[in-house]
């Protein structure tokens, strides 16, 4: 097979210790999202729609659900001349540590990809949007960059979690910070009046000013190499991109859609309660452009005698004379009689039991009221269990339940006994 003109480089070993406890057990990337999906299926999906077939996924950190769910989901026949590989971090005779950061992850499988397309395009493996990759390509060889990064304008208090830039007239980036925490420096990085006036920022939102990196890119191949040579920095956007531009062309990308780096409790929470949304901004129901994710052959959920209403409701689910508002319930939720929950992310289960008496069972029980809360997956709920937050924490802990940015965390597989209350 002759070297795909594009190759995609997924970064997918990240920690994510500010989505802690949903990171506990897994890494960010396979964190359940959508009910049914896991974060990894949005950049593979992307890349798959517009026949971008030569993917490697790097990971690290907890893999072993994320290695299981991409073996399970991406099979590429002989036919299709593609392939979705998974590099794992190992330990070899001339590499004794792990990923030191996201460039030290690439430049340690530098020899996997000397056969790589003469583009390659480097992405994040845990954020959430739907990205046209031709556009962004055809920009970058129209412009002929050496690199191009996917920009999005972001408010001034996300500056602060985001990589952000100057760039002029032309769309070619003249300056670049990663996380900015000084006001003068983002004061500096503040769009200017003139750029302003022009599209695409001309018709965004005028609260957003200033313009952030999606950590999304493309580099042509032999600069990319170039630049892990000579700079033996860890880190893509804290050291190579502000490296690079004093050498090379590099250009922005504007991307006018939906797109949420999905990196607190927080963000996560509000971007499950967002899908639940007549009009969701992102559409999980694209017939053009669906995410891909692991076929379960589950049965149709089923519903006796309950209310729903603005939720989504997974295959395999069962809701017996409850109320459900404003959520989101994965495949094989369990909720039982008179439970009533209101703005809940449920994960469902990864299996069915049998029911025995004596024994807490997997879901949740009777007359349980929840309310702004996640539940990972594999969480037995006794009956009578009230989780609402009635003292208002915003961040703490307790009985193995954890509150963060004021949203009730059960992590996978807890228990909680008839009766308790939060």
């Amino acid at each position: 097979m002759q070297n795909p003109l594009v190759t995609a480089i997924i970064l997918a070993g990240g920690q994510g210790r500010r989505l802690h406890p949903l990171t506990e057990t897994r890494s960010k990337p396979a964190v359940p999202i959508g009910g049914k999906f896991r974060l990894i299926d949005i950049p593979i999906s992307n890349c798959l729609h517009h026949n971008i077939r030569s993917i490697w996924v790097l990971t690290q950190f907890a893999s072993e659900s994320l290695h299981r769910h991409i073996f399970q989901t991406y099979r590429m026949d002989s036919f299709s001349g593609g392939f979705v590989s998974v590099l794992a971090a190992a330990q070899t005779v001339d590499n004794k540590g792990w990923y030191q950061g996201t460039a030290d992850a690439v430049r340690k499988n530098m020899a996997n990809f000397r056969r790589a397309g003469d583009a390659i395009l480097l992405l994040s493996g845990d954020h959430l949007y739907r990205m046209d990759f031709k556009k962004f390509l055809n920009f970058h060889f129209a412009h002929e960059a050496d690199v191009t990064l996917g920009v999005v304008p972001v408010e001034r208090s996300r500056v602060h979690e985001l990589g952000v830039l100057k760039m002029d007239a032309d769309s070619q980036v003249v300056d670049f910070v990663e996380k900015p925490k000084v006001d003068s420096v983002i004061d500096e990085f503040a769009i200017p009046r003139g750029l302003r006036l022009k599209e695409p920022f001309k018709s965004s939102d005028p609260s957003r000013t200033h313009v952030g990196s999606m950590g999304v890119y493309i580099f042509n191949k032999k600069v990319l190499f170039n630049l892990l040579d000579e700079f033996q920095y860890d880190d893509f956007g804290k050291q190579i991109i502000p490296a690079a531009i004093d050498k090379y062309r590099l250009f922005a990308y504007p991307f006018n859609g939906y797109w949420e780096d999905i990196g607190t409790i927080g963000s996560f929470f509000n971007a499950h309660i967002d899908m639940t949304k007549s009009n969701p901004p992102f559409n999980f129901y694209d017939q053009q452009q669906p995410i891909f994710t692991r076929a379960r052959f589950l049965p149709a959920a089923k519903f006796t005698g309950s209310t729903i209403d603005s939720s989504i409701i997974c295959e395999g689910s069962m809701i017996e004379n409850a109320s459900v508002v404003s959520s989101v319930l994965g495949v094989r939720s369990v909720i039982r009689s008179g439970s009533r929950l209101s703005r809940v992310i449920f994960m469902g289960a990864d299996f069915y039991e049998d029911e025995r008496d004596g024994m807490m069972h997997l879901g949740i029980g009777r007359n349980c009221v929840i309310e702004n809360a996640i539940l990972d997956k594999d969480v037995r709920i006794g009956d009578n269990v009230r989780l609402v937050n009635k003292e208002k924490v915003i961040e703490g802990e307790r009985d193995g339940i954890v509150v963060r940015d004021g949203i009730i965390v059960v992590p996978k597989s807890t228990q909680i006994p008839d009766g308790y209350e939060f």
